[in-house]
């Protein structure tokens, strides 16, 4: 399996981290799992791949495009044939500037696209299907999001809001109360959890459980440090807090990490 990341173009660079490709030129049963990112993706199938992802205690066939909801609990997922899948990666407080729904309605779920946004996305997975130039690819992605962005742009008023809130819960030494981040800017808690919801489909604590979550995911791939050095250096109590937390966002402890989830590893958006 091949993963490339690409930069979006100037203007969508503060709403989409990236753009990227999953690619497998033989013909193949592929199992993996998906973990949660704190990111929403919207995921285009230009391979003759059929993929599936599992909905209670069976696997359903995914649609041509299909948008990843915020993933909380692990996720089992397949595709068989030769793969060609483009997605995009937005930022987690970015992609409901392009969906006119409540986004916490797609949590832990893939949903039809096209149900979600009608003709112009069928029409947008036609003609990246007549291109095998990755540039024109992105090009008519970048089309599509900007036209949707006009659309929708009134509600970009709070996203300097909860991108300043992000920054905060994401650094290193963030240990203060939702409380207090809320009175600095004014506001209740009550209304800065509204608005993070809105926003992300995720609460601010549960949000920064996955941001600690996919930091020591990376090092625990790199296996470098041991699990309690990991521990304290990502913000947990102890040990068996992280063993415990990093067990309920992927099924299994951090001594189960195996090659076969490097996918998620090379996704993450805190690499």
């Amino acid at each position: 399996m091949k993963y490339t990341e690409f930069i979006p173009g100037e203007a969508l660079k503060p709403y989409v981290k990236c753009y990227y490709l999953y690619e497998s030129d033989t013909n193949t049963v592929f199992e993996d799992k998906a973990f949660a990112t704190g990111c929403i993706e919207v995921m285009f199938n230009l391979g003759t791949s059929v993929w599936q992802t599992e909905a209670g205690n069976r696997f359903v066939t995914s649609p041509p495009v299909e948008l990843w909801g915020q993933i909380i609990h692990p996720l089992n997922f397949k595709f068989v044939g030769k793969n060609c899948m483009l997605g995009i990666r937005f930022y987690p407080h970015t992609a409901s500037l392009f969906l006119n729904d409540d986004i916490t309605l797609f949590n832990n779920r893939v949903t039809d696209f096209s149900a979600v946004t009608g003709n112009p996305v069928q029409t947008l997975h036609e003609r990246l299907l007549e291109t095998t130039s990755q540039h024109e690819r992105i090009e008519l992605v970048e089309a599509f999001l900007l036209n949707r962005y006009f659309l929708l742009e009134k509600k970009a008023g709070k996203l300097p809001l909860i991108n300043s809130v992000i920054t905060e819960l994401k650094k290193e030494d963030f240990f203060d109360n939702i409380q207090n981040v809320a009175s600095r800017y004014g506001i209740s808690s009550r209304y800065l959890q509204k608005l993070f919801l809105q926003y992300t489909g995720l609460t601010p604590k549960l949000y920064s459980k996955i941001n600690r979550f996919q930091n020591s995911l990376l090092l625990v791939a790199k296996g470098n440090d041991s699990l309690t050095s990991i521990a304290y250096e990502c913000g947990y109590f102890d040990q068996s807090h992280f063993i415990r937390e990093f067990k309920s966002f992927t099924g299994f402890t951090p001594s189960g990490l195996l090659p076969e989830n490097a996918t998620a590893v090379l996704a993450s958006p805190n690499k």
